[in-house]
């Protein structure tokens, strides 16, 4: 009998069981078969990406490159370098509106999420009543509304006869009336309010549909410990909100610093400068004042504001949630 060659020697081990068995090697055809595969699967992410590049990237690139050069949009650019970032934050009324939005990140997003939060628990302790079906659809109807609509009627409420100084003029409150929108003192909170009006039904859904997630027994625990309704708000619903909170919190401070309709269809900027924000002073310099560089440098520090608040906020969010 032929003694094994050492190649037979090997398949003969190799199919043995056990620790010391050999496994077969995948052939070098059969590798390059599955290459193809590969290439298809990246098929169906090129024109997601294509897309994402030109409308995307590519706008932030050529944004950054207007911004280090003077021009009007029309003729000839002049290099200005970092000129233009310069007078972002020597300009007082350029950097006037980043301090309005700033301002307005506590109406826009802290207003929203405190009630938010004191909403949405009240609503799931009444869940099995009609009565939550129709505060749910009550409060979340100004997230269907269009943003113009709801700048209009906002200001019809809010000017000197609208409906907002007639309630207060029945209440005996007639010193109190003015023109909201109007007032160089109340112009921005006006706009505050309307913006947490509108993301205030978000906030609320989130957090709801975040609450039914919830374990019912933490509660039953809780109230066998002795704990009331308010220990068990801030020891189980909003620790178990982290996520819903932090989504919330990134949505509401990039609508106050991003803000636009609202304002443009309500104040437009006025009284004077008292409502001007960001978005709105680069529509202003760019197609009113015909400066595209400092626009751009103003569109450039609002990405970069907008990054700062809102990196920090999803990866502590992801962190904690680890």
């Amino acid at each position: 009998m032929a003694r094994p060659t050492p190649d037979t020697a090997v398949d003969l081990a190799g199919t043995r069981s056990g620790p010391k068995a050999v496994t077969r090697r995948r052939s070098p055809a059969r590798s390059a078969g599955l290459r193809p595969r590969r290439w298809i699967g990246w098929l169906f992410v090129v024109p997601a990406l294509a897309f994402y590049v030109v409308f995307v990237l590519r706008p932030i690139l050529l944004t950054f490159q207007y911004s280090l050069y003077t021009w009007d949009g029309i003729g000839s650019s002049t290099w200005a370098g970092l000129n233009n970032y310069a007078k972002v934050f020597l300009d007082p009324d350029l950097f006037a509106s980043i301090v309005n939005a700033f301002e307005l990140i506590v109406f826009f997003s802290a207003i929203p999420v405190v009630l938010g939060l004191v909403i949405a628990s009240t609503i799931r302790r009444i869940a099995t009543s009609r009565l939550a079906l129709v505060a749910r659809t009550v409060i979340f109807l100004p997230q269907v509304i269009p943003l113009v609509a709801a700048g209009i009627a906002w200001s019809w409420l809010l000017s000197s006869t609208g409906l907002i100084n007639q309630l207060l003029g029945y209440a005996g409150l007639d010193g109190v009336t003015r023109a909201w929108l109007g007032d160089f003192s109340t112009a921005l909170p006006a706009v505050g309010v309307i913006g947490a009006w509108v993301l205030l039904g978000l906030c609320t859904l989130l957090f709801l549909a975040g609450m039914s997630k919830i374990d019912i027994s933490l509660y039953e625990a809780a109230r066998l410990d002795g704990a009331g309704p308010l220990r068990e708000f801030l020891s189980i619903t909003v620790p178990s909100l982290r996520q819903e909170i932090g989504v919330c919190v990134t949505v509401t401070v990039i609508a106050a610093l991003a803000s636009f309709d609202i304002i443009y269809i309500s104040t437009q900027g006025g009284p004077g400068n008292a409502t001007m924000v960001p978005g709105l002073e680069i529509y202003y310099l760019a197609f009113s004042d015909r400066q595209v560089g400092t626009a751009s440098a103003l569109a450039v520090v609002l990405m970069l504001l907008v990054l700062i608040f809102a990196l920090p906020v999803q990866w502590l969010t992801r962190n904690r949630s680890t």
